[in-house]
């Protein structure tokens, strides 16, 4: 049983309970007036009577996410997912909320903490710099997802009893209208370069709609380009791993799960690996087709790189990738990057991220099949149909406007509604009638007749 006991401005609540050790112990909660206090009080005692009291936990967020992440992340998350679950978790929510206790985060709180993070500075590493000044809406949907499967998992070993991070109330994340090029500043592009990995990969990221890791973790076993293939129109590329780079803290930590090569670094102090690994969703694992010209574009590549290897010999370490360093060795996005900065300043175009290519071949691809998400899904690889509509849907809408202008001539444009009737079906040839009368008179006229229709119908009738 709980009593509240009156103090000189505020009410305490007091009661016993068993701690997680078996010990009993005595805990006074302090609220404002005794409206509350009997709240309080009578909360506590349905829970004891019906068994779903919860022993109080002086547990902090920073102490309890530290268990989360031993205990749930370390199973579950592949390298790239705890290098950047990890960071959030030290950026932007332990300096912020990582002393307040577990069992003290209420559905207030946490609107509390979201207005802080708005007004929170981004974080620059040595590796990344902050695109915003301050916590962009994206990160923080992030970290309330974070937040939301960490006090999932604290409902579950019984710390709380309700998710404070349920239901909650996010800054609205408004998708912009991309900057991309359209196919002919592409096919510009493509002309001035002179980069041929940059080459390669632009092809890759136009024509199949692939990621940056998707196009450097690329290997020749994946890439299906003989006579026959391309004769018959089958020549394609199996997209089942991408290359990144992770820290040498998250590969020791998970083991090499999900990873399928970690590259020997040149300088062996650096605290990061270059890896080959499975792709974030199966939905990534894909087949995408290839248009005749890459394919053959390919091979030309392949060609090159076989010249240079054998030119090279033991120098050159074959990793089987397609886009690689003259050397061999794993080519960075960094580089990439670096050669399409140079190369879009150079050709005088707009500036657009490489990335962007991905966007011009999705939107090239909608436009090509008049809307088909399911065709294009497959190719991007996006996990739902939702993230091509939310962020292409400028592109829907332009089909969506064809649409609205076929119903204009087709409907509107008649003089008088009164008189739209539907589509007259083209007339249907009905089938003879068979006239008794008239083909009696007609054998009667043609003995002959008679006498091959008899012989016709004595040929058709089954042998007994």
């Amino acid at each position: 049983m709980a009593s509240i006991i009156k103090r000189k401005k505020n009410y305490s609540v007091v009661y016993n309970y068993v701690d997680e050790n078996g010990e009993t112990k005595q805990k006074w909660e302090t609220w404002h007036t005794h409206k509350e206090a009997l709240k309080r009080k009578a909360e506590i005692e349905n829970q004891q009577h019906t068994g779903t009291f919860l022993p109080p936990s002086n547990q902090t967020i920073t102490e309890f996410l530290y268990d989360f992440v031993s205990l749930y992340g370390e199973k579950k998350w592949g390298v790239s997912m705890y290098d950047s679950q990890t960071a959030l978790i030290a950026n932007y929510i332990n300096p912020i909320i990582g002393d307040m206790e577990v069992q003290a985060v209420t559905p207030r709180a946490v609107d509390g903490y979201i207005q802080t993070l708005q007004k929170t500075k981004s974080v620059s590493t040595k590796t990344r710099k902050a695109v915003t000044t301050y916590v962009s809406d994206k990160t923080i949907e992030k970290i309330i997802k974070l937040l939301r499967c960490a006090f999932k998992q604290a409902v579950r070993w019984e710390i709380i009893a309700r998710n404070p991070f349920d239901n909650v109330i996010l800054p609205k994340t408004e998708y912009a209208k991309r900057d991309i090029w359209t196919a002919d500043m592409i096919r510009l592009a493509l002309d001035k370069c002179t980069d041929s990995k940059l080459y390669v990969a632009m092809n890759l990221s136009f024509a199949c709609s692939l990621r940056m890791g998707e196009i450097l973790g690329l290997t020749w076993e994946n890439v299906h380009i003989s006579d026959e293939d391309i004769a018959a129109d089958n020549a394609y590329v199996y997209i089942d791993k991408e290359l990144t780079r992770a820290s040498k803290r998250a590969i020791e930590t998970l083991g090499e799960k999900d990873i399928y090569y970690i590259f020997t670094p040149l300088m062996p102090n650096t605290s990061t690996r270059i890896v080959l690994k499975k792709p974030k969703t199966d939905s990534s694992i894909r087949k995408v087709w290839l248009p005749k010209t890459l394919a053959y574009i390919l091979r030309e590549w392949k060609k090159s790189q076989d010249e240079l290897k054998g030119f090279l010999g033991d120098e050159y370490q074959d990793f089987d990738l397609v886009v690689a360093l003259p050397n061999g060795r794993p080519c960075e996005d960094r580089i990439i990057l670096k050669e399409f900065a140079k190369l879009r300043e150079d050709a005088g175009l707009p500036k657009v991220v490489f990335h962007s290519l991905r966007h011009s071949s999705t939107t090239y691809k909608l436009k090509l099949n008049h809307g088909d998400l399911k065709a294009t899904q497959g190719d991007t690889g996006h996990a739902e149909i939702d993230m091509i509509t939310g962020i292409y849907a400028h592109i829907l809408d332009e089909d969506r406007k064809v649409n609205a202008q076929k119903f204009e001539t087709a409907f509107y444009a008649k003089p008088d509604l009164r008189n739209v009737r539907p589509p007259e079906e083209p007339a249907k040839s009905e089938p003879a009638t068979l006239d008794l009368e008239s083909l009696v008179e007609q054998l009667q006229k043609s003995p002959e007749l008679a006498s091959a229709l008899a012989a016709l119908i004595a040929a058709q009738a089954p042998a007994k």
